[in-house]
């Protein structure tokens, strides 16, 4: 006997709008909400709060600035590595590899360490180049953008191996050469394909942009260190660090949840 299937109603008319639930509420992020707001009013109406905001506040700009910078280099260096990876070219494959697994079987701390005051540091040819060395700001984004570029580069692969092969086909038979198909057909879709894994991935990079503090770099994390050392306020010193980066990676987080709804509209 043939079974008949019921048609499924849709819930919500034309023109209706959905209407929040207690349990569908966003409860985590008022509660963030709430943490940052608190740590706010302390801020206002406590004078020893609000000199320890005063002085941690000069950190914002070179942790945005080491973020930005580390950023950008990783992706332009991931993409390298990442083609490098795809290549058919044993050697470049290889030597891809080894990249991405040295840099990724290390504690990011430790390779920070290494590339701040050994690669930057003791082996810079400072006699040979006549350059001085990179200051300690400069150090740590490098390091940074060269640790990232060893995981952006497996972003980029996976979203280039994700377009099928028919692309690549059409392309040919429109008389495309092979760099013009990567970076007219492939690169385009695959970069649109990636942007939620590449926003997370700054967002682990802002938070990994703290551990740069232990080269003296002045930055969020390191001006806590100061004032709460010279202060011995702990307690408000931490949780005025805690607040700035709340606020800033919970920023790119709703932003990348945005971006990841609006990709998946049709017609975007």
């Amino acid at each position: 006997m043939e079974t008949v299937e019921e048609p499924t109603i849709d819930p919500l008319p034309p023109g209706a709008t959905a209407r929040w639930t207690f349990g569908g509420l966003p409860w985590w992020l008022l509660g963030i909400i709430a943490t940052i707001v608190l740590i706010g009013f302390q801020i206002f109406t406590n004078e020893t709060w609000r000199q320890g905001f005063n002085f941690i506040s000069g950190g914002i700009t070179l942790t945005l600035l080491v973020t930005v910078g580390g950023f950008v280099i990783a992706i332009v260096l991931g993409l390298v590595i990442g083609l490098a990876r795809l290549s058919p070219n044993k050697i470049l494959q290889n030597l891809a590899m080894y990249y991405i697994e040295v840099i990724r079987g290390v504690p990011v701390l430790v390779t920070i360490l290494f590339i701040s005051i050994v690669g930057f540091g003791q082996l810079w040819p400072e006699d040979i180049i006549g350059i001085d060395k990179p200051n300690k700001a400069l150090r740590g984004t490098l390091a940074l953008g060269i640790i990232y570029a060893a995981f952006i580069a497996e972003v980029f692969r996976a979203g280039i191996e994700s377009i099928p092969n028919g692309q690549r086909e059409a392309g040919m038979s429109i008389g495309l050469s092979k760099r013009q198909i990567l970076r007219f057909i492939v690169l385009p879709q695959a970069i649109r394909n990636i942007m939620p894994a590449l926003g997370n991935d700054l967002i682990a990079l802002l938070k990994d942009s703290s551990l740069v503090s232990v080269i003296a770099v002045r930055e969020l994390t390191q001006m806590t260190k100061l004032w709460t050392g010279s202060s011995f306020q702990f307690l408000p010193g931490y949780l005025i660090l805690t607040a700035f980066y709340l606020t800033l990676t919970v920023s790119l987080s709703l932003l990348l949840r945005w971006y990841e709804r609006h990709i998946a509209t049709p017609g975007h």
